[in-house]
C-alpha cells in the first residue's frame, strides 16, 4: 500500500485534511494509538530504535506529524526508523511536515501579553515610547526560544536535504468544527483584571491549515529546510472579541479603555504585545486564507 499523504497522529487537523485530500483526488492514510475506525495503529516512542512499530505504516510521499515531539534525537529517529522499514528504498525519500506551534516566540510576550495601566498611562506622557514597550514583530526568520520542542524542530529542519526533505509549519490558535474561539472567552478573560492584560490573539482555521498542508505537499521544493509561521493574516484584539461577545466582559472593556484613554476598539498594534507576520507563506505558495475574520462559528 502508498499513499500521497501519511498522517501521523490523526485528531482535530485531519478532520479537515483527510475531507480536502479525498476532494483533490489525493490518497491518503492516518494513524492512532488505538487504531480506531479506519486508523493504523501506532504510537511513537521517541527514545525506542526498534523499526517493528513503523513496518505497519504505509509508504507515503509526505508524512506529516501532527503531534509534538520534544526528546532530543527523536525527529532524526523518526525520520530514520520509518524510512529504514519502507518496502520501495530506491526512489526518492519521503517529505516531512512538523506542525508546531507559534508559542516559541517571546515568552515574555506571553506573561505580559499588552501593556499594563501603568504603561497605558505612561503613554499619555511619552506616547514615542509606547511602541517599543508595547509591540514586538515577529516573522519565520525571528529568533525564538529554545525550548525542547523547538530544537526538536531544529533537529528536524536539519535532515534536509541530506537524509529527506522536511519542513515546521509554526501554527496560530487553531479554530473551526469543535473549537470555537467565542467559547475561550471566559477561560482567557474571567476578570476584568485577566482581560487587562490580553492583548493580541493569533488564528488559523483548520480549512485553511489543511490547504496548507496540500500546498506543500504538492510543491515540496519550496518547503524543503524552511520554518513558516502560519496565521490568517490578521491579529486581533481580545478586549475587541470580549465587548461584542460578552455583556460583562463588554463593561470591564469599557472601564479599561477609560482608565487607559483608549478611544477606539480595536486597539492600535502598539497596545498588542506580540504580532505575528505569515506573510512569507501566503506569498511563496500564492495563496490567501480563506477562513478569516471569524465571520462564520465553524
Amino acid at each position: 500500500m502508498s499513499v500521497d499523504i501519511l498522517i501521523l497522529g490523526a485528531g482535530w487537523t485531519s478532520t479537515f485534511l483527510i475531507p480536502l485530500c479525498q476532494e483533490s483526488k489525493i490518497t491518503c492514510a492516518a494513524s492512532t494509538r488505538s487504531g480506531v475506525g479506519s486508523t493504523i495503529q501506532f504510537e511513537f516512542q521517541p527514545n525506542s530504535d526498534d523499526p517493528e512499530p513503523y513496518k505497519v505504516l504505509p509508504d507515503a510521499t509526505t508524512v506529516l506529524i501532527t503531534f509534538p515531539i520534544t526528546v532530543s534525537g527523536a525527529s532524526e529517529r523518526l525520520v530514520r526508523l520509518y524510512m529504514s522499514t519502507r518496502r520501495d528504498s530506491a526512489g526518492d525519500p519521503p517529505a516531512f511536515i512538523q506542525l508546531g506551534t507559534t508559542s516559541i516566540w517571546d515568552v515574555r510576550v506571553e506573561t505580559d501579553p499588552a501593556p499594563s495601566l501603568l504603561m497605558l498611562k505612561r503613554r499619555q506622557k511619552a506616547p514615542e515610547t509606547m511602541a517599543a514597550l508595547g509591540s514586538t514583530i515577529y516573522d519565520r526568520r525571528s529568533p525564538f526560544n529554545v525550548t525542547g520542542r523547538a530544537n526538536a524542530e531544529v533537529e528536524l529542519l536539519a535532515l534536509s536535504p541530506s537524509l529527506a526533505p522536511t519542513t515546521v509549519l509554526n501554527l496560530a490558535g487553531l479554530w473551526g468544527g469543535q473549537r470555537v474561539v467565542r467559547n475561550w472567552l471566559s477561560r482567557v478573560a474571567p476578570s476584568k483584571d485577566a482581560l487587562a492584560g490580553k492583548g493580541s490573539l493569533h488564528l488559523i482555521h483548520g480549512f485553511d491549515l489543511a490547504r496548507a498542508i496540500l500546498a506543500i505537499h504538492t510543491n515540496f521544493a519550496k518547503a524543503a529546510g524552511q520554518r513558516w509561521i502560519l496565521t490568517d493574516g490578521r491579529v486581533y484584539d481580545w478586549w475587541d472579541l470580549a465587548s461584542a461577545w460578552d455583556e460583562e466582559a463588554a463593561a470591564w472593556v469599557r472601564e479599561l479603555m477609560r482608565e487607559g484613554n483608549i478611544r477606539v476598539l480595536p486597539r492600535n498594534t502598539e497596545f498588542l504585545g506580540r504580532i505575528l507576520d505569515s506573510r512569507d507563506f501566503w506569498d511563496d505558495f500564492g495563496l490567501a486564507p480563506v477562513r478569516a475574520r471569524l465571520e462564520t462559528g465553524d
